[in-house]
This record gives C-alpha cells, sequence and structure tokens, in this order.
C-alpha cells in the first residue's frame, strides 16, 4: 500500500500540488463536521490516484490553500467522488466555485448492476472484495493530532475509489456507457444545489402540504428568517427554530409575545431574544398574497384507465431494461412513470441517459407518435406515420 502523505504545512502543499496539477483524475474525500454549524468545518482532505495518497490538513493550513483549490477547479482534471453533494458544497462554500467536471461512482454504480445509491463500503466490497472497518465513523475530524488507525481509515476513502474508478471506466467503455451520465454529472454543478435563496428555505420544510395559502406565507416568511440567521450566526437551522414549530406558528399565526409564549414545546429563550420579531414577521406575512404549492398530480388517485396507461409503461421499461442488463427498478420506478405521465418537467425519465434509453420513447408514445403490436411474446412500438 502507498505511505499516506499527510500535508500540514506549506512547503508540503506545495509540492503536492506540483505533483497534482500534471494528473489526468484525482479520487476525492472529505472530512467535515457541521453538528453545531450551519455551514460545514472542513476537517480533512483526502486526495488519491493510483500511484500516491495524500491526507491535507485544512486547519493548519486555513487561508493558505488556494493553489490547491485552483487545481480541484481545473476543468482540465477530472474529480473522482462518490456521493459528491457534501464534498462539493464544501469546495463551493471556500471557493465560490463548482470543481467540474466531476464523476460520481454512486451515480455510476447502477448502471454496472448495483442498486440504486449504493454506500462506499457496498462498492468496495462489490469491486474489490474488501470489507470496510467502520470504527471510526463517528471520529470528531477536528481533533488533532489524528492517530495512525485515523490517518489510514480516512486514506482508504480515496485509496479504493481510485481502484474503483479506473474499474468503473472499464466496465462502462466494454458495455458502450461511458457517456451515459454526462448530463446526470453536469447537473451535479448546478449553484442552486448548494447554495438555497433564503426565500426559498420554506420549500425544504416538511408537512407544510397541508395547509392553506395563507399559513404558506408565514412558513415562508420564518423560513427565510431563519436560514438568513442560520447564515449569519454559523448555527444549525434548526437550533434556531425548529420545523415542526414553524408549521405551528403557521397554523396559531400569534402575533403578540404572549400569544407565541402560548405555544406548545417553544423555548421561553427564544420567546426573549426572537419573539417580537417573530410576531412581527407573522403579521407582515398575514398580508401578503396566499402561496400555492407545485401541484403534485401523480398523489391524487388515478382513474382505471391511468393505471392501464401506467401498466403499459411499465411493460415497455421492463422490455429496455432486459436489452440493457439493468434491473427496471433502476431503469424507472412507478412513481417515475407517474411524473412523466402527468408531466412533471423535473421527472428522472425527461433527463440524462434514462431518456435516451426509454423516456424519449415512452414520451412519444403518450403523445402519440407510436402505436403498439402486442403478441404472446413481445410488445413493439411502431412509428406513426406523418
Amino acid at each position: 500500500m502507498n505511505e499516506i502523505q499527510f500535508v500540514d504545512s506549506v512547503a508540503e502543499l506545495e509540492i503536492l500540488c506540483q505533483k497534482m496539477q500534471h494528473e489526468p483524475w484525482l479520487a476525492i474525500d472529505t472530512e467535515f463536521l457541521r453538528e453545531k454549524t450551519y455551514y460545514p468545518k472542513f476537517c480533512l482532505l483526502q486526495i488519491a490516484t493510483l500511484e500516491w495518497v495524500a491526507c491535507v490538513d485544512p486547519i493548519a493550513l486555513e487561508g493558505q490553500m488556494d493553489e490547491l483549490f485552483e487545481i480541484i477547479n481545473n476543468p482540465d482534471i477530472i474529480k473522482v467522488l462518490h456521493s459528491c453533494r457534501q464534498d462539493v458544497e464544501i469546495f463551493y462554500n471556500l471557493t465560490g466555485k463548482l470543481p467540474a467536471p466531476v464523476y460520481d461512482t454512486q451515480l455510476v454504480a447502477p448502471l454496472l448492476g448495483f442498486q440504486e445509491n449504493p454506500g462506499y463500503a457496498m462498492l468496495v466490497s462489490g469491486f474489490l472484495n474488501i470489507n470496510l472497518s467502520k470504527i471510526h465513523t463517528r471520529t470528531d475530524w477536528s481533533q488533532r493530532p489524528l492517530s495512525p488507525e485515523q490517518m489510514e481509515y480516512a486514506a482508504d476513502d480515496v485509496i479504493y475509489l481510485a481502484k474503483i474508478y479506473q474499474m468503473m471506466e472499464k466496465k462502462l467503455q466494454k458495455l458502450g456507457r461511458e457517456n451515459w451520465l454526462k448530463e446526470d454529472f453536469e447537473q451535479l454543478m448546478n449553484p442552486d444545489l448548494y447554495d438555497i435563496p433564503p426565500e426559498k428555505a420554506w420549500l425544504k420544510i416538511r408537512g407544510k402540504n397541508k395547509l392553506t395559502g395563507k399559513q404558506l406565507a408565514i412558513v415562508q416568511a420564518l423560513a427565510e428568517w431563519r436560514e438568513k440567521a442560520a447564515k449569519k450566526d454559523d448555527r444549525p437551522k434548526n437550533w434556531i427554530l425548529r420545523d415542526e414549530l414553524i408549521l405551528d406558528m403557521a397554523k396559531l399565526q400569534p402575533v403578540t409575545v404572549k400569544a407565541l409564549s402560548e405555544i406548545r414545546s417553544i423555548n421561553d429563550g427564544f420567546v426573549r431574544r426572537s419573539g417580537q420579531q417573530v410576531c412581527d414577521l407573522i403579521k407582515v406575512a398575514q398580508d401578503m398574497p396566499g402561496l400555492k404549492l407545485k401541484a403534485k398530480e401523480n398523489s391524487v388517485k388515478k382513474t382505471a384507465k391511468q393505471e392501464a396507461v401506467l401498466d403499459v409503461l411499465s411493460g415497455i421499461v421492463r422490455l429496455r431494461a432486459e436489452k440493457n442488463a439493468l434491473n427496471p427498478i433502476i431503469l424507472a420506478t412507478r412513481k417515475d412513470l407517474e411524473a412523466l405521465l402527468f408531466d412533471d418537467p423535473e421527472g428522472l425519465l425527461l433527463h440524462g441517459w434514462r431518456y435516451s434509453m426509454v423516456g424519449k420513447e415512452l414520451q412519444g408514445l403518450l403523445q402519440g407518435q407510436f402505436t403498439i403490436s402486442v403478441d404472446k411474446n413481445d410488445l413493439t412500438l411502431h412509428a406513426q406515420e406523418v
């Protein structure tokens, strides 16, 4: 196994950067904490190729990693990650840039026979027949010094990732699928995934679907205020105001501090610090136009005819999945088909490799561009003559 290089000085970092900038790809992972903060606290950066592995200490090198970040953001170097959203968020928060292009092994795995969203340990076991230790899963990565065991545990996250990447690429090329995920990877570079505008924070609150339009306006106002406060103080949102209390306030609409203090389970300290401000926000929101949630037609009870149409679509999915040696559930679930039936523009079947494999065909069928013929052994689509 390659020796793990621990980088915690500017001189060592310069040497690492010289080595990194000539690589066509880098396997990358991060360790962070965010239990007590709004923004993730960057604690360790692991980087590897097949020849070397390094662990960089961002705590010791705080404010001195610009050259390394430039390399990570270099569009000529592929960044290989597993379940990359939280790692990318860290780089985006620190640099204001997204490290394109990325290659997410969690997205690739289902094209090679794995279940949807497999964990890293599952890939290591499946590709390399190695069972990863979980002993340091709950490590406080901000503590120093890190033990040799902790370093090895962290380095494993990129040592094996580098090997898996190479194996995945060979298998995808053999199957002719190396470009299937191009659009999916590009979508991971959408800034909206990592910097939600405060005015849209309310859309992430669960349980709001049973509220009226006026109540939703209050939810929006309170969620926006909470998001801004959490960012300003770098504290978890639920430390400031829990989702359940936002929903309760939207229903009860207290406009006096006394009425607010009578809400069950509300914290006295919160009432003292922010009670009047929250009541003022509720008053303003009461005079705002009511909000509407995006209609989810596929959650409405479907007719027998619609269910029959979905059954036909499911049959086509099963045939295309079999042809491409995929589990049909990976290609499209019943909910994915419902989204297509009800014209949901965010449905998976309208994007990426799924659209190319079956989504375009199903969409054409629903729009009358195809007819179906059936015999005992097959189901075939025929293009309508223009």
